[in-house]
């Protein structure tokens, strides 16, 4: 197994049309593995950004049956590339009138390797009057997953799962070296939180974090804040993509990860102790 390869975060202004979305997709894939690129991720809600369910609902299908997944598969495929779409937005497999916010994870043959269903909502109140209810819509997901690919294992996140670290210290513990956390992340948060919360998360695990953003003005209103980041695990920025769409690429060696954990192994220390804890 090769250790190392070259990553390449794609930051995408997603509109609420999946069709246009998809070409766009199909198209980076093939820019990115032109540029070198091993494995190409994109941000979470890569193929739908939308607001309200009532404007979501005719645009979705269910997983099996959307339209653009195919068109995924066939470029991955075709391009010889592992590919993260970092979220599809999907019509809920049981639950009538919920979607999923689901990561899935193709591997150079084209096949689904692994997906994640988001399991934290953002139902937040914003200073500046932006109002997010999540879970009014969606269904959040119920179990953590690790993926193995041709480097090492991946651990799925997705964007506000950033907030809560006992997720990403399970995945780190049950054998992830690298971590995706596509995003769809509000301006006023990314500018206080950002770069914090991934270099904090990259340090914790010892992981090498992957965080593929949206960037810009959506076709809702919404502003997201982009800077698509690679950290790696001791912490520091490998790549930033700014405010503009694009790819960025960074080189990873999956060496730094043992090397971090070697300089301090915290995540071998865990103790039991009285009080508050984390959640069951």
């Amino acid at each position: 197994m090769s250790r190392t390869f070259t990553a390449a975060l794609v930051q995408t202004n997603s509109g609420n049309d999946p069709a246009a979305n998809g070409d766009m997709i199909v198209a980076r894939i093939k820019e990115a593995a032109g540029l070198g690129a091993d494995f190409v991720m994109f941000p979470e809600v890569v193929t739908l950004v939308e607001t309200g369910a009532k404007n979501v609902a005719p645009k979705v299908t269910s997983f099996a049956a959307d339209p653009n997944l195919p068109r995924f598969r066939d470029a991955a495929r075709e391009a010889g590339v592992w590919v993260l779409i970092g979220s599809m937005v999907v019509e809920h497999e049981t639950l009538d009138r919920k979607f999923a916010n689901r990561s899935v994870l193709i591997s150079d043959t084209g096949e689904i390797v692994a997906t994640y269903d988001k399991i934290h909502m953002f139902d937040v109140d914003l200073e500046n009057g932006e109002s997010y209810r999540e879970s009014k819509s969606y269904e959040p997901g119920t179990r953590a997953v690790v993926a193995d690919t041709p480097w090492g294992k991946l651990g799925l996140t997705i964007c506000y799962d950033i907030r809560f670290p006992h997720l990403y210290r399970g995945l780190a513990q049950a054998g992830a070296q690298m971590i995706a956390i596509p995003a769809s992340f509000t301006r006023p948060t990314g500018r206080a939180h950002w770069h914090i919360l991934m270099r904090a998360r990259a340090v914790e695990t010892g992981c090498f974090v992957f965080a593929p953003a949206q960037t810009g003005e959506h076709m809702d209103g919404r502003k997201t804040y982009g800077h698509s980041l690679i950290v790696d695990p001791w912490g520091e920025v490998l790549a930033d993509g700014g405010e503009d769409t694009g790819i960025v690429l960074a080189e990873i060696d999956l060496d730094l990860v043992d090397k971090a954990r070697a300089k301090v192994p915290s995540l071998t220390h865990d103790r039991p102790f009285d009080g508050a804890g984390t959640p069951n």
